[in-house]
């Protein structure tokens, strides 16, 4: 039987580009996704809404099935907001977040705020084992994906 895992994050960042142009990376899915490690594909579904399909993830000895979710995006560049909303009854996994950009002093303050939840097709009682794991992964291309950002700014 199945386990599902819950992971939230909260990361926060300043960079010295502008607001207007860090708002437009991350505005735009397919650019923003680019920095995202461990991306096998990235589907677009029309409408502002993408599938994101990952490469597999092998924990110790144990190969994950590949991690499936798709979101519909919305940007509001007037609040400086990109807010995302999962898919319904695509894939394996559930991701919402935002991102909140504004003007810090001489650059621009980013916060991003995520939760995923993921079913895991694993026996229940190996949950305890393996649910850290998955945590440890997630977050570790959550903070990959924060300092490629990182790289992209500055060369905006």
């Amino acid at each position: 039987m199945a386990f599902t895992v819950d992971i939230a994050l909260v990361r926060d960042m300043v960079t010295t580009a502008s607001e207007e142009s860090v708002f437009a990376l991350l505005a735009d899915v397919p650019r923003s996704a680019s920095c995202f490690p461990r991306v096998n594909r990235l589907v677009d579904l029309g409408g502002n809404a993408f599938r994101w399909e990952m490469e597999k993830i092998g924990i110790g000895g144990y190969t994950l099935q590949q991690t499936i979710y798709a979101c519909q995006y919305r940007a509001d560049k007037a609040v400086g907001k990109v807010c995302w909303v999962p898919v319904e009854g695509v894939g394996n996994a559930s991701v919402e977040g935002e991102w909140l950009v504004k003007t810090d002093g001489a650059g621009t303050s980013v916060v991003l705020k995520t939760r995923g939840v993921l079913s895991v097709d694993f026996p229940a009682f190996l949950q305890i084992v393996l649910s850290p794991l998955i945590v440890m992964e997630f977050t570790g291309m959550v903070d990959r994906y924060i300092a490629n950002l990182q790289i992209a700014f500055g060369t905006l």
